[in-house]
């Protein structure tokens, strides 16, 4: 994706406060469009006349939702995030330095968040990526993630895992360096 570019997200659900709490999670992700149906999405797609009602995003889209399939070939170099480089050919985590020592999910899912571009990413996708398939629920991957959590809470100024309710996860930018 360019730097001009920003996905759309689509909602589509019969349930109207679905849609309203799924707008207020994604506020500030960028555009999102909401209805009600297959029907309605349809129509508003295909009309030629006017574009479909495009809720603006209210902040710098900083984070946009990843496509829905993850490539199968991640690439296995180094990745960073500020002081912090996980190398997933060599199966080690850093920070300024010193190991990190990470279970291999933990290390993978870690990789997969602070991996360029920043995204939020889905559970079905996270699941999809670290498992090697279908999304069995959330209970494995929240467990995965809390054990993550705790491990980067002792690090000062290091990455933290934001949760997207109903949604999936996400890390901020790094401090810039000074």
């Amino acid at each position: 994706m360019s730097g001009e570019e920003v996905p759309i997200v689509v909602c589509v659900s019969a349930d109207m406060s679905m849609r309203e709490r799924v707008l207020r999670q994604l506020d500030g992700l960028g555009p999102v469009l909401s209805c009600a149906d297959l029907t309605e999405l349809r129509e508003l797609l295909s009309s030629p006349a006017a574009p479909p009602p495009v809720r603006p995003a209210t902040v710098p889209p900083a984070a946009p939702v990843r496509p829905a399939i993850v490539p199968p070939g991640l690439p296995q170099g180094l990745v960073r995030w500020g002081e912090l480089v996980v190398d997933r050919a060599g199966h080690r985590v850093t920070w300024r330095g010193d190991p990190l020592p990470l279970t291999p999910t933990e290390r993978e899912l870690l990789a997969l968040l602070i991996g360029p571009p920043l995204v939020v990413w889905s559970y079905e996708q996270l699941f999809a990526a670290v498992w090697s398939g279908p999304y069995r629920g959330s209970a494995i991957l929240h467990s995965a993630v809390k054990q993550l959590r705790h491990k980067l809470r002792g690090l000062p100024g290091g990455p933290q895992v934001h949760t997207v309710q109903g949604i999936g996860y996400r890390l901020d930018p790094p401090p810039r360096s000074t």
